[in-house]
């Protein structure tokens, strides 16, 4: 395409040649109002990026985001399987198990806003970098955690800091690729998150079921699900590592004005995806956004004010100065159209991670006693519907802290039927995003969005009137799927609807409401079904079905002015 453009431009030079004399008697003024090709006029962010192509860069990226994915999700996932079989080393009641489940969460919730300033400052890369570093750290602790108050420490730190490269990859991600394969890349980041949901269970199985039980350091009790937990944390170190060598985000890098250290990364793109030379790229100039200038190296560039002020001869500003220029940059989101759409989406992110990551992280615990339970009484045939079950996982716990010596005077034995559920349901969600690629480019993103989240909520108050395992497995499988599909669609609308210099900041706080939502959703879910069987399924069924109807007044990604 490149080489016809040029060969064009030519043309159009040698007939304004011939033709020039004919016209106005002046051979030279033609030529010279035609020496400038369309190559060298400045291009947009999704101009230059599509003109970088889609290849083997592209292909790098989906491979990083495997282990990062990972990272992300076992940090707020590995308690919900280690619980069932710690409940002794580590004496937990219900409300404990409620604690480990919801400790990252919490968290997540208190560092959101400032990694979302971080990564819109300093940039996407460093977050990714040192966030992910720093998070394997936190995981390798909790994997020598010898009591609950231990563990808790080190998963609320792992979740304080995961939460910033957590949230950038979805921006960095959308950011490295044109407008025609952003959604389809932030579809395939929901499949790896499904795969790592499916992933984790297989590792459970194979781990716990060890007789790994020792001393480390004549000091540290070791136990299989300990194990578990440093393996978990292999995913963390390796992301960290590997995103030291990706290059920033041209996008981040335009919106800073360093239009050049952007051209030089969209060049290495174009000539790792095409094979060919850098001096081949087809864009010669970017857009001048903001004001460029030789910004020093991890210096932020704010351009709030209409004609911004030359900048000081000083080498770096002060805290004030930056707190003040970060605070301009933040102004548009206290006002529309910003301000309603930023609220309907926190509000809607803490509805849908109620539901479903309450739902996801207990299914572990429901279907161990669902197992232990149908073990029990295999003789009498008892129908395991899900208030027994509820019951059942009750006062089985209650009679774990009473009778401890007798109840944990051998080593826990897990039934495979636990392991297989929770495999039949990662697998059903893996294989749903399957078919909702096909849904969404048939009715559309926010259709997707606004179905999904009706056919949860009736999916969550359904649980309560399961009668048997195979229609629990059923019906929570659905759920899983709908609902993960349903939070996908509105990260990818969040991306789509702000601006780039708040993206990764209206990010981080949707994502801190989603957590908050989680924590909520854990902390009540014990004590509900403590109270009785129903409640907690109709405080499922009534958030994701909210979220629905809030849905219905979100703009169309596609449609929006302000995409």
């Amino acid at each position: 395409m490149a080489e016809k453009n040029i060969e064009n431009v030519n043309r159009d030079k040698e007939e304004d040649i011939d033709l020039d004399d004919d016209i106005d008697g002046n051979s030279k003024s033609t030529v010279v109002t035609r020496t400038s090709s369309p190559q060298d006029e400045p291009a947009d962010f999704d101009t230059a990026i599509t003109s970088s192509g889609f290849g083997r860069f592209n292909l790098i990226l989906l491979i990083i985001a495997i282990p990062a994915t990972c990272a992300n999700m076992f940090e707020s996932t590995t308690m919900s399987y280690i619980l069932p079989i710690a409940e002794c080393h580590l004496h937990l009641t219900l409300t404990d198990k409620g604690i480990l489940n919801a400790c990252a969460y919490a968290g997540m919730i208190v560092s959101a806003i400032p990694w979302g300033y971080l990564a819109d400052t300093k940039g996407r890369r460093i977050v990714l970098v040192y966030g992910y570093l720093l998070t394997s750290i936190c995981v390798f602790g909790s994997a020598l955690s010898q009591n609950f108050v231990m563990l808790v420490t080190f998963k609320f730190f792992g979740g304080l800091i995961v939460n910033g490269p957590s949230a950038v990859l979805y921006s960095y991600l959308s950011e490295m690729h044109g407008p025609k394969y952003r959604s389809q890349v932030l579809l395939i980041v929901g499949m790896i998150v499904s795969a790592a949901i499916l992933f984790l269970p297989m590792l459970a199985w194979a781990t716990f079921s060890q007789p790994w039980d020792f001393v480390l350091f004549g000091s540290l009790n070791i136990h299989s699900w300990q194990i578990f937990l440093l393996i978990c944390g292999l995913p963390s170190l390796i992301s960290g590592l590997i995103m030291c060598l990706m290059p920033e985000s041209p996008r981040y890098l335009m919106g800073q004005g360093r239009n050049t250290e952007a051209l030089l990364v969209l060049q290495k793109i174009y000539a790792i995806n095409t094979g060919q030379p850098k001096e081949n790229y087809p864009v010669k100039a970017l857009v001048l956004e903001v004001p460029n200038r030789a910004a020093h190296k991890g210096e932020a560039i704010y351009t709030v004010e209409e004609k911004p002020e030359a900048p000081k001869t000083k080498s770096s500003r002060s805290l004030l100065e930056s707190l003040r220029s970060g605070m301009q940059q933040i102004k548009p989101m206290f006002h529309k159209p910003l301000l309603s759409l930023s609220l309907r989406c926190y509000t809607m992110q803490f509805c849908m991670f109620l539901g479903m990551n309450t739902i996801r992280l207990w299914l572990p615990q429901l279907f161990s006693s669902m197992a232990d339970y149908q073990e029990e009484h295999a003789d009498d045939q008892a129908s395991a519907t899900m208030c027994t079950i509820l019951d059942y996982s009750v006062n089985r716990t209650a009679e774990t802290l009473t009778n401890y010596q007798s109840a944990c005077a051998e080593t826990p034995n897990i039934s495979i039927d636990m392991y297989l559920n929770n495999i039949i349901v990662a697998a059903c969600g893996f294989g749903g995003y399957f078919f909702a690629a096909a849904i969404i480019r048939l009715a559309g993103a926010k259709r997707m969005l606004t179905y999904g989240l009706f056919i949860s909520g009736i999916l969550g108050i359904g649980l309560y009137w399961s009668v048997n395992s195979v229609m629990t497995i059923a019906l929570s499988s659905a759920y899983v799927t709908v609902g993960g599909i349903a939070v996908s669609s509105l990260l990818g609308a969040v991306v789509s609807l702000f601006p780039t210099q708040l993206r990764s900041l209206v990010v981080a706080i949707a994502m801190m409401c989603g957590r908050l939502g989680a924590l909520s959703g854990n902390l009540l879910f014990p004590i509900l079904i403590q109270i009785g069987c129903i409640p907690p399924f109709v405080m499922v069924a009534f958030v994701m079905l909210f979220a629905a109807v809030l849905s219905i007044f979100i703009p169309n990604p596609t449609k929006a002015v302000f995409a």
